[in-house]
């Protein structure tokens, strides 16, 4: 190396290389994927598998405001305004006049309603495929979620982390 060339940069380790639950984002992805083949291979258009619970909730209750809907599948109200920007784009939510000039409420177009049985279809099959899947496991996933539930209502996962964050030198 002559004077003139730059040293190196030393590589620094990167810790998101390494992630416990990185393969089960990645299977759920991956199964997500699945279900979107299946919607393209019905010339379903607009609308991805992570939208379908929003769009089968409006079908069921009827128009809701975001914050209501948010509550209804348990999801932020920015994530479910997200998702509705989506389905607006798409066409297969439209907004409405609320009970008050402050608030609007999201219906289902005419598009996603001649599609809700459809949906629903996909939705109870998709659930008949994961008990069917479970019952080959020797461990559900079902069982994991339960029992992860249970073990953060005895120790929280910020207080997981708090604690071992603590010991870390590098977050003081």
């Amino acid at each position: 190396m002559t004077s003139d060339e730059p040293a190196p940069r030393p590589q620094s380790f990167d810790p998101s290389e390494e992630s416990v639950w990185r393969p089960l984002r990645l299977l759920l992805s991956a199964m997500d994927d699945d279900i979107a083949r299946l919607y393209a291979g019905a010339a379903i258009e607009g609308i991805r598998p992570t939208h379908v619970m929003e769009l089968l909730r409006l079908h069921a209750r009827g128009p809701m405001t975001i914050t209501e809907l948010a509550a209804s599948v348990h999801l932020t109200h920015s994530a479910v305004s997200q998702k509705v920007a989506a389905l607006r784009k798409a066409g297969m939510v439209r907004t409405v006049p609320g009970s008050d000039a402050r608030t609007k409420r999201v219906a289902l177009t005419a598009k996603s309603r001649r599609l809700a049985s459809r949906l629903a279809a996909e939705w109870q099959a998709t659930e008949r495929a994961l008990v069917e899947l479970e019952a080959e496991l020797p461990y559900p996933l079902s069982r994991v979620v339960t029992d992860i539930e249970q073990a953060l209502e005895r120790r929280s996962f910020h207080d997981r982390i708090r604690a071992l964050l603590a010991e870390d030198p590098e977050w003081q």
